[in-house]
């Protein structure tokens, strides 16, 4: 074998083996186009995108890294979406979490999400 060569096997590499994951659906109900990255803890999206955010706790999308998926105004899509993995500390993004995500740091977060809708709904009313 050279330096710097590959031995690459046959087969599929599975990704996320083993984590916890959800089928979740969601609809863009904004005017543009949101893209979400692999990595983005879901329950921290775009506000203009409707789902179950308390199912989204602790979840990225099931895609491989660096990839995304975008979604069209009015479009809905059902996604698949799998549990960060180490210790389960998810911090910045919208800087909505910042926490463990166990049962205390889920329930934060989901008082900070819920407040941040209300004054997106807030500014939607006042343009």
């Amino acid at each position: 074998m050279k330096p710097g060569a590959f031995d690459i096997r046959k087969g599929w590499i599975e990704i996320n083996a083993g984590r916890e994951s959800i089928d979740l659906a969601i609809k863009n109900e904004g005017t543009r186009s949101i893209q979400i990255g692999s990595h983005f803890h879901m329950a921290e999206a775009n506000p203009g995108l409707t789902f179950d955010r308390e199912k989204a706790m602790g979840m990225r999308l099931n895609i491989p890294s660096g990839t995304a998926v975008r979604f069209e105004p009015g479009e809905e899509q059902t996604v698949t979406l799998v549990s960060f993995g180490g210790k389960q500390q998810v911090y910045g993004f919208n800087n909505k979490t910042n926490a463990y995500m166990d049962e205390r740091g889920k329930q934060k977060t989901k008082n900070k999400i819920e407040a941040w809708q209300q004054e997106v709904k807030k500014d939607e009313v006042r343009s």
